[in-house]
Formats: structure tokens, C-alpha cells, sequence
């Protein structure tokens, strides 16, 4: 007995050893080794980073400057301090040695914090001392170029790898692109005369300064720059002829463009020293006639409104702001395709005109359930639930974001005549026009797709949709960059619960018919009322008879009967989804355990049934 027991605990002395000798093998060995079961890879490094890392021509240098010592006491910023350099490990292995990484600890009054200080980190204060933080990233490459990411914030970690990939593409091929900007609206900021105080860029605006050079073009110039890449126009509104014109050329040459209209460009607040202007805030723009010439067609007086994509509740939904998810977006396109939600505000849409000589191929749509609304109804609007009064479904997708590709015509005839002397084109060249058209202009503005709030003494900017994106994607994508966006498009871990959306259209659909009828005859009732009492009063002598007493209980018994329906109404718009959603509680919480029990159970009742059997054959022989 003694000996049994010397035995097992011997056994477990070695498996103990064995276990500790094969857990120090094992992270030696197999350092940065891991498996990504997450669905959309988020831990794996994407084609576009490996092609981004391969294309490296200028050797570049990251700095990860992480704190040591002042973070002990915070362990969800050393788990992501450890995240990043596992990341940043990976990146370097798939560099062939043009990526060196240098991990520095920047301990207080060193020269490794004068350091961090210089390349421009955010030095964050922890504790009640006067301790900071640093967890930032700076890169330089041998041209003196330098990217900075000041602080990283835990909460962007879904993003790292493209942060990264963004960084590292400016400094391993140092030369950037130009892009031409024209916009009537401020996206750029600046002082604000009319509140007095400076205002801030917008963010898409920063990200396109952060990955290109932008050109800014002054709406009321007469020409376009001779070198840009790409031109991107917001809003584009009483250009003179002549830049008309250049824009005809400039896109017939082969020019790549991209326009945002607007037929109610709700952040153009006019002209800030004009206050009748301010009170015609929200213009619209066009491009004729370059858009007959390329066959689209534009309406700059009714924006679209959409019943499913609309935003809300049923009890207060806006149907002029939309949120398109992925059944609105071209999964066919590498522009839109894996995009989760973008957002649009008063947009108009887009239509090919017949017998166009151009491609029209739709980005982003609308829903079955929309329609277009006249844009005066946005202006004056001060219920959002007024859109839907009288509104009809077509039953018609309505293009918002479209791409036109194909020959096309000149819109205006040669200047003087005379088309050779001065290069004069009257239509395009083989490869013929690229132009991507956006519908709306608001999409672009920070209210619709990002969140700003403190953090850590910085603001923090968190996008809620893919506004931003879609926006880069489409620039990458006509200077031909699909690297990133390839990575861009990964980060998305939005589910939108497309089943519970379908199930709250249907049952507006079914139920607001009832409820205007409802909503009429209860307008009737209260106007018969009130004719009523109006005689009344107009008469002191009047007495009313049995019959009209007896009316007039009748009408207010209706009218709390009415009101009682309508409340009725409201709450059997809730009543599908809540099913569901008990539905589905019911079946994560009760049906899916007991179904891997009954399969752990019959797995247990095979197995000690082959046993069974074994142990007879066993005990026959």
C-alpha cells in the first residue's frame, strides 16, 4: 500500500515537471504562434498588410514606446501593450528585413521619455502622483519622414492592424499622391466668424490629409490644377463656365473624379455675414450639364425618404436620415463590399438616363420601402414622424452612391470653333470616364458616422458607421490602392439584427394604414365636437335637445374609443419582435443545452453499449 502511494506520488511529481518543462519549450518555440477562430480573422494578418509589407522599398523603423513600470498597477493596458507587440512581431516577419522594430521604455527624466516627447507620443497621467503613461508608436524612415500614432487606445483594437498598415505605407514608399480638393462647404476648419471660435476639421477630412496630399482648389477659380492625381468635389455649386469646362476635359483625358451633390446639403449654413443667406441654410448642387453628357440624371428638389432604412423607433422614426446596412450596399464592389452600415441624411439618388452611352453601376441603394419626398418638407420640418404622413413605397430601389464607367460625349462644343489648336476633345478615349457620384453631402459630416469624447486628456474618435470608409475606399480604389482597403474593410464587427428590422417594417407596413384612418376619424370626431359646442356658446338661450346631448356623448365616447385604438396600434408594433426575441432566448438559454445534452447523453449511452458488448464477448471467450 505504501509503495502504491510512493508510485502515484512520484507520478505526479514528473508530471508535474513534465508539464512546467513543456509550458517554457513551448513559449520559446512557439512564440507569437496562435489560432484565429475568430470569424472575420481579426488576429490574422490580411493579404493587403503582407502585399503592403512586401511592396517596402525605404527600410523604416518603428518606435513602440511603452511604459513599463507605470502601468503595473493598470492590466488592461499591458494585455493591449502585449497585444501590439504580438502584431508588431508579425508585421516584422513578413518584412524580409526592411521593418526594425525598436521597443523602448520611456522611464521618467530619461532620455527614452525626451525621446517619446520629441516625436510628439501622448504622455497620459496614471495614479494620483505625477506618473504618465506612454503607449504610442512612432515610425521614421531614412528620408526623415516621420508617423506618429500618439496614444492607443484599448478600444480601437479591431483596428490596429490597419493603423499599422496605414503608417507603415507612407514611410516604406515615401512618394504621396495628390489629390485635388474643391468643396463650398468648410471641411477644412478654421475660425468661425459667426460663433467666434475656431472650428474643427472634419474627420474624414484629416484622414484623407493623414494617407495623401490635398491640393485645395477654390470653388470660384477659373482652373484646375495640371498635376492631381484624383479630384474630389463636395458640393460643388455656381462654378463659372470656364472651370465647367476644364472639368469637361479633365474627365474626358482620363481624369479620375469623384463628386458628392447634395439636393439638401443640410451643413451649408451660407454665408455667415449675409443673414438672409443663413436663413436659406441647406442648398443644393449640381453639375449640369456634365451629367446629361454622362447620362444621370439628378433631381435637386426631392431628397429620399425610406421606410426600412430610416432611423428610429416606430413610435419616432426619421425617415429622411438613413442607415444603409449591408443588403443596401454592392458586396460585388471592393469599394462597398463588406461595409456594415452607412449613413445618409436628406440624400438624394441617382438614375441612368435612357440611351446613355455610359455604364451606371449602383454602390450603395436604398430599400424597397422608399420613395422620393420634396426637399421642402426637410426645411420646415419639426416632427420627423410629418414624412410619414401620406407616404407611399414605389416599391423602387433608389441608387445613393453609383460608379460611371464608359464612353461618353462632351458637354460643351470646342472654344471659338476651333478644336485642334486648342486640344479640344469631343468625347472620351478608349478607355472612356471614371467617376463616382455620391447622392448626398451630409454623409461626410462627423454627426452621422463618428463619436468624439475625452480620454485619457485626448479626444478619443470612435466611428458608429462606415461613412468614413467608404469615403477612403472609394479614393483608394481610383488611384488604384486596394491594399488598404482590403484591410480597411476587415475591421468592421457590426451584426445588425437584419431579422428583427424586416419584422418592424412589415408591421409599420401593416398597422400605419390603420392607425391614419384611425388618426382621420378621430380629426373628425373632434371637429364635429367642437362645431357642437362652438352653437352652443354662440347661443346662451339654446338648449339642447335629448338627441343632441345624446350626440355629443356619442362623439366623445368615440373619440376615447379612437385614442384607446391608437394606443392599441402602437403597442402591436412591438409585439412581433418582442415574440421573437423571447423566442430566442428560449432557444439559447434552454434548447441549445438541452440538446447537447441529449447528445452528450446518447454519446454515453453508444459508448458504454460498446462496452457492454465487448465485456460479453470478452467474458464468452
Amino acid at each position: 500500500m505504501q509503495k502504491k502511494f510512493i508510485y502515484s506520488l512520484g507520478s505526479l511529481v514528473l508530471l508535474l515537471i513534465l508539464f512546467v518543462a513543456l509550458s517554457m519549450l513551448s513559449s520559446n518555440l512557439l512564440r507569437g504562434m496562435r489560432i484565429d477562430l475568430t470569424e472575420n480573422g481579426l488576429y490574422t494578418l490580411s493579404d493587403g498588410t503582407r502585399n503592403i509589407l512586401k511592396e517596402v522599398q525605404e527600410p523604416v523603423n518603428l518606435y513602440l514606446f511603452f511604459s513599463s513600470g507605470t502601468s503595473r498597477g493598470l492590466p488592461q493596458i499591458r494585455t493591449y501593450a502585449q497585444r501590439v507587440d504580438e502584431m508588431l512581431e508579425e508585421f516584422e516577419n513578413q518584412a524580409a528585413g526592411k521593418l526594425i522594430i525598436h521597443r523602448v521604455d520611456p522611464e521618467p527624466f530619461s532620455e527614452e521619455e525626451d525621446q517619446a516627447a520629441a516625436f510628439g507620443l501622448q504622455a497620459v497621467p496614471v495614479g494620483a502622483g505625477n506618473e504618465t503613461l506612454y503607449l504610442g508608436i512612432a515610425g521614421t524612415n531614412s528620408l526623415d519622414d516621420v508617423q506618429v500614432m500618439p496614444f492607443l487606445q484599448p478600444s480601437k483594437e479591431k483596428f490596429l492592424e490597419y493603423d499599422l498598415a496605414k503608417m507603415i505605407s507612407p514611410l516604406g514608399s515615401p512618394e504621396r499622391t495628390t489629390i485635388g480638393f474643391l468643396s463650398s462647404l468648410r471641411m477644412d476648419g478654421g475660425f468661425d466668424q459667426a460663433t467666434q471660435t475656431m472650428r474643427e476639421a472634419w474627420v474624414v477630412y484629416e484622414q484623407l490629409g493623414q494617407l495623401f496630399n490635398i491640393e485645395t482648389i477654390d470653388p470660384a477659380a477659373d482652373s484646375l490644377p495640371d498635376e492631381i492625381d484624383l479630384l474630389v468635389m463636395v458640393h460643388p455649386k455656381n462654378l463659372s463656365e470656364t472651370l465647367l469646362r476644364q472639368l469637361d476635359q479633365f474627365v474626358l483625358r482620363g481624369g479620375r473624379l469623384i463628386v458628392f451633390l447634395d439636393p439638401f446639403a443640410e451643413s451649408d449654413r451660407g454665408d455667415p455675414n449675409d443673414p438672409m443667406a443663413m436663413m436659406q441654410a441647406g442648398s443644393s448642387s449640381n453639375l449640369e450639364p456634365l451629367l446629361d453628357s454622362w447620362g444621370v440624371g439628378f433631381d435637386t428638389n426631392r431628397v429620399i425618404g425610406d421606410l426600412q432604412y430610416g432611423v428610429g423607433t416606430s413610435q419616432l422614426r426619421h425617415i429622411g436620415i438613413l442607415s444603409v446596412p449591408a443588403d443596401g450596399l454592392n458586396s460585388e464592389d471592393v469599394i462597398s463590399a463588406d461595409l456594415q452600415a452607412v449613413n445618409f441624411s436628406s440624400t438624394g439618388w441617382l438614375a441612368p438616363l435612357e440611351g446613355a452611352s455610359t455604364h451606371f453601376e449602383t454602390l450603395v441603394q436604398s430599400s424597397e420601402n422608399a420613395a422620393p419626398l420634396d426637399a421642402s418638407r426637410i426645411r420646415f420640418l419639426t416632427n420627423p414622424t410629418d414624412l410619414m404622413k401620406g407616404f407611399n413605397p414605389t416599391g423602387d430601389r433608389y441608387a445613393l452612391v453609383a460608379r460611371l464607367t464608359g464612353p461618353a460625349k462632351s458637354a460643351f462644343d470646342p472654344p471659338d470653333g476651333d478644336a485642334e489648336s486648342s486640344g479640344y476633345l469631343a468625347q472620351s478615349g478608349e478607355s472612356g470616364i471614371t467617376v463616382i457620384l455620391f447622392a448626398d453631402t451630409d454623409l461626410l459630416t462627423d454627426r452621422l458616422w463618428v463619436q468624439k469624447q475625452p480620454f485619457l486628456g485626448q479626444s478619443l474618435v470612435s466611428a458608429f458607421a462606415d461613412n468614413g470608409t467608404l469615403v477612403i475606399n472609394a479614393v483608394d480604389n481610383m488611384l488604384g490602392n486596394r491594399n488598404l482597403i482590403s484591410i480597411r474593410t476587415r475591421v468592421s464587427s457590426s451584426r445588425p439584427f437584419d431579422r428583427v428590422s424586416e419584422l418592424q417594417v412589415e408591421a409599420e407596413r401593416n398597422y400605419l394604414a390603420t392607425e391614419e384612418r384611425l388618426q382621420q376619424e378621430l380629426d373628425e370626431t373632434e371637429r364635429k365636437l367642437t362645431e357642437l359646442e362652438t352653437a352652443k356658446g354662440e347661443n346662451e338661450l339654446l338648449v339642447l335637445s335629448d338627441e343632441q346631448q345624446a350626440e355629443i356623448d356619442r362623439f366623445i365616447d368615440r373619440k376615447l374609443e379612437i385614442r384607446k385604438q391608437l394606443r392599441q396600434v402602437q403597442h402591436d408594433l412591438q409585439r412581433d419582435i418582442d415574440r421573437l426575441g423571447t423566442r430566442l432566448k428560449l432557444i439559447n438559454i434552454i434548447l441549445v443545452p438541452v440538446l447537447v445534452m441529449i447528445a452528450a447523453l446518447f454519446y454515453a449511452w453508444l459508448r458504454r453499449r460498446r462496452q457492454n458488448r465487448q465485456q460479453s464477448g470478452e467474458d464468452l471467450a
